[in-house]
């Protein structure tokens, strides 16, 4: 299951919206590094088209989607030098998937501020840059292990790791470099933190508090964490820059989604129900969500001709409801 790790400077809201979204009651206090330990949940993705396959067919249960959000603790300037949590935060970092940054726009007095003063783009810049100096670190311990070897390989992986170096040098995170998908591969062992996707999570007294240059600059969605408000669209959106959809598979048992990487073929989600739909795929039976809707579920889409086969090459597409066959 993918993770996105919540992330933030200290006494931003992170444990209040971890025990938001999972009702877990973690431990969120007024001063920092009160988490230490990361803090993990699963929480599941709100997909309103899961009770209309439930209605059609009769389902006794319905089982979305879920995703793993993992509570990590407060970072501080200097944690790329072990200041603060350091070292363990940025460990903790590099083990999920993809980052949500909660970011201060809540103006309470009564909760400390570690820099004294509510400034949000000062604090993304913070942590951005100590995440690029801990992913210089990673470049530069890289590049002087393949640095003296004159072969093939070497030279080729020095000309990439060159690229982002500069890339981070300028002060610019490994995401935005524009790599081919044979350079990508390459870095994506180096498990830089600058390359995960990232969502920023403006944490609000009210809506419109975010104002408009940090919302054209950065990806956003906004909350209230403590009241728990537009926590939905934040669980939707981080199951997006994890770049997963969903396919739906719909009977008498159980309506369900089923979360899968972007661009999958119909053997590997088959694979994602058992390994053995992988193993011995024939071939997968394809309504998209809309057509099986307006035509009343599997009975109604067959009958209107709204049923396709599609065989191992096909690239399902998100709000498929499918059925798969297969043989061992």
């Amino acid at each position: 299951m993918l993770s996105i790790g919540i992330v933030g400077l200290p006494n931003v809201g992170k444990s209040t919206l971890f025990n938001a979204l999972t009702k877990s009651g973690v431990q969120a206090a007024n001063y920092p590094f009160c988490t230490i330990e990361p803090n993990v949940g699963i929480v599941t993705v709100p997909d309103k088209r899961l009770d209309k396959l439930v209605e059609l067919e009769k389902s006794a249960e319905k089982i979305p989607a879920a995703i793993k959000f993992v509570d990590i603790a407060g970072l501080v300037a200097g944690a790329s030098k072990g200041e603060g949590l350091g070292n363990k935060f940025l460990s903790h970092i590099r083990e999920v998937d993809a980052i949500a940054q909660v970011v201060r726009f809540f103006g309470d007095p009564n909760v400390v501020h570690t820099s004294g003063a509510v400034n949000p783009l000062e604090d993304i810049q913070t942590i951005e840059t100590e995440l690029i100096l801990a992913d210089l670190e990673t470049v530069e311990s890289r590049y002087q292990k393949v640095a003296k070897s004159p072969d093939k390989e070497s030279v080729r992986l020095k000309g990439i790791l060159e690229k982002v170096r500069k890339q981070l040098d300028e002060g610019r995170p490994a995401r935005e470099l524009a790599l081919t998908n044979e350079e990508g591969g390459t870095i994506k062992d180096l498990q830089l933190l600058t390359s995960k996707p990232i969502i920023y999570v403006a944490n609000v007294d009210s809506s419109g508090d975010l104002n408009g240059e940090l919302r054209d600059r950065y990806p956003w969605v906004e909350i209230a964490a403590g009241k728990g408000a537009n926590l939905d669209e934040f669980v939707q959106k981080s199951f997006a820059i994890l770049g997963l959809i969903s396919f739906l598979t719909a009977g008498p048992k159980e309506s369900r989604a089923w979360p899968i990487k972007e661009g999958s073929t119909a053997p590997q989600a088959a694979g994602k129900i058992h390994t053995d739909f992988e193993r011995g795929f024939i071939k997968a039976e394809v309504v998209s969500y809309d057509d099986f809707v307006s035509t009343g579920g599997w009975a109604g889409a067959k009958t209107a001709g709204k049923m396709r086969l599609e065989g191992k090459s096909y690239v399902v597409r998100d709000g498929d409801v499918v059925l798969f066959k297969f043989n061992v």
